[in-house]
């Protein structure tokens, strides 16, 4: 018997990713706007307060168990911004251009290009769970100021894979899930779920 599961979310690429992980263990995953669920309010300074508060919104909204993530590129040397503000770094409208240039030029001015993703996603049973399902992942790289490849989005151009000698736009999106922070969230949260 599959349970239905709401994708705090209308990215497409994020629902195929997560459905395929998740149709496996009883998911069916349907993004919020099939039930006409506007996007929520980010107002925290944290991945995680953000993510459970665009669960609790989509749960609220439609009656069903959310899942939603919140993702970001966190640079050491900008102490960790762009963080959570990675979607309107440059301010609105979002712009991955603007965004990319921005951080480009931020940093420089800096010896240190050392950078990762970051991705936590909440599952709740109902709006008001009690106990979230968390997991996290994290992935290490470093931001080059020439972009690089034609895959992914947001700062995947800019950020190198120091190991591969590729930044994550220059990855097929199958190497890309295997190795991304969203992929090893997801994964984690698999297991919990099991």
């Amino acid at each position: 018997m599959t349970q239905r599961l709401i994708l705090a979310s209308n990215n497409a690429g994020k629902l195929k990713e997560f459905a395929q992980l998740l149709a496996p263990i009883g998911f069916d995953l349907h993004p919020q706007g099939e039930f006409d669920v506007p996007e929520a309010e980010e107002p925290f300074g944290t991945f995680v307060e953000n993510a459970l508060a665009k669960a609790r919104h989509a749960a609220r909204l439609t009656g069903l168990p959310a899942l939603a993530d919140d993702s970001g590129v966190c640079v050491n040397a900008l102490g960790g911004a762009p963080g959570v503000y990675s979607a309107r770094y440059a301010g609105e409208p979002k712009s991955d251009a603007r965004n990319n240039e921005k951080l480009v030029a931020d940093l420089a001015g800096h010896a240190d290009k050392s950078a990762y993703y970051y991705c936590v996603l909440v599952y709740v049973r109902h709006a008001d769970d009690p106990q979230p399902v968390i997991a996290d992942g994290t992935w290490a790289g470093e931001i080059i100021a020439e972009p690089r490849g034609a895959n992914g989005f947001g700062y995947d151009p800019h950020f190198l894979i120091p190991s591969l000698g590729k930044t994550t736009a220059e990855l097929d999106p199958a190497q890309k899930n295997g190795m991304s922070h969203r992929g090893q969230a997801l994964r984690a949260l698999v297991e919990k779920l099991k």
